[in-house]
């Protein structure tokens, strides 16, 4: 058995420095030394031997199969060496060569028409706030005169948390915070994410709103009109407008503004409904209630309050047909606005 050893160890020496590539030399070392090699069959046979002649074919067993993988080592590191080599004079750079313009994004519609917004409220006077997203129930609807038991929670699908939190399903909670902290008067934007449980053409769980709120001596419904139909003349031209009364329990009176829809102008079709309008913002003079429980007093100063939609916005600033694609990611959609 001992020759026998000795012959396998010659055998494999000789084929690691015949091996000329990395992936001949790993067939070398699976013949001598994997699970069915040379060298393993020799040491599954080493029951047959007395019990003298295990310890000494054992040891010379592991001395051969050291210096085997010592071979197979050093041949990898020269073979290794040498594919690398070829490789790097096969894939020579001509640096001469003119080099390749990188595409240049684009502003996704939703900040677009965002940033738009801001700067139409901000010319006339507004300050923008922020808030958070995770909110309690107190803010988002007790202090805006909606009760637990109040039926107007059923318009609108909200996303409860643990520990009675909830994602705000508007920014009218920062209206609240606000009021808590500063004495009018008040003149104030808060743009930001929001969610609620939707998803059709129109709506999506997670969108954006602006909600503007102005508080002060005097400030009446006419201030409110003449607000929103300057936002209309900048974003819309002379598109049309109507107000329509409609209900929110944080305002009385209460409307909403529609905008004539931007796919169908007017005719009616999938996206308005049929109705040849489209929906984008409600607005109304705030409650007195809502003054009453962040200590203003109601028969000192009045407001009013409007909530947009940020996507619905784009959707008629730029004709959009379906909300969906705002947050699809393809490519062919978002490079339209290129340079917008």
């Amino acid at each position: 058995m001992k020759e026998q050893v000795i012959q396998v160890r010659d055998r494999a020496l000789a084929a690691c420095q015949e091996a000329d590539s990395v992936r001949e030399l790993e067939d070398v070392r699976v013949r001598f030394l994997g699970k069915k090699g040379e060298l393993t069959q020799i040491l599954r046979g080493m029951g047959q031997l007395s019990p003298e002649e295990r310890p000494v074919m054992g040891k010379l067993v592991n001395e051969v199969r050291e210096e085997v993988e010592r071979a197979l080592a050093e041949r990898g590191e020269i073979l290794a060496e040498a594919e690398l080599t070829r490789r790097l004079s096969a894939e020579t750079l001509d640096l001469t060569l003119p080099g390749r313009r990188p595409q240049r994004g684009t502003v996704h519609p939703v900040n677009l028409i965002l940033a738009e917004l801001e700067r139409v409220f901000v010319s006339m006077g507004f300050e923008v706030v922020e808030g958070p997203e995770v909110e309690t129930d107190y803010y988002n609807f007790e202090a805006l005169n909606v009760p637990p038991d109040h039926p107007a929670r059923d318009m609108q699908d909200t996303f409860y948390l643990d520990g009675g939190f909830l994602l705000r399903s508007q920014t009218s909670p920062v209206q609240v915070r606000v009021m808590e902290k500063q004495a009018p008067p008040v003149r104030i934007i808060c743009p930001g994410k929001v969610y609620r449980r939707d998803s059709d053409a129109t709506h999506t769980p997670m969108f954006h709103q602006v909600e503007g709120l102005v508080v002060d001596k005097g400030v009446t419904l006419g201030d409110l009109k003449g607000t929103l139909m300057e936002l209309s003349r900048v974003l819309y031209g002379d598109r049309k407008v109507r107000f329509r009364p409609s209900f929110f329990p944080f305002t009385e009176p209460s409307a909403e503004m529609d905008v004539a829809c931007v796919v169908c102008e007017g005719t009616g079709c999938r996206v308005c409904k049929g109705s040849g309008w489209l929906e984008v913002l409600g607005c109304g003079m705030v409650h007195p209630k809502v003054f009453e429980m962040v200590g203003y007093d109601p028969d000192e100063v009045t407001g009013f309050a409007f909530g947009l939609g940020v996507e619905r916005f784009a959707m008629t600033r730029y004709g959009i047909e379906d909300i969906r694609w705002l947050y699809e990611n393809d490519l062919r959609f978002l490079r339209q606005f290129h340079g917008r």
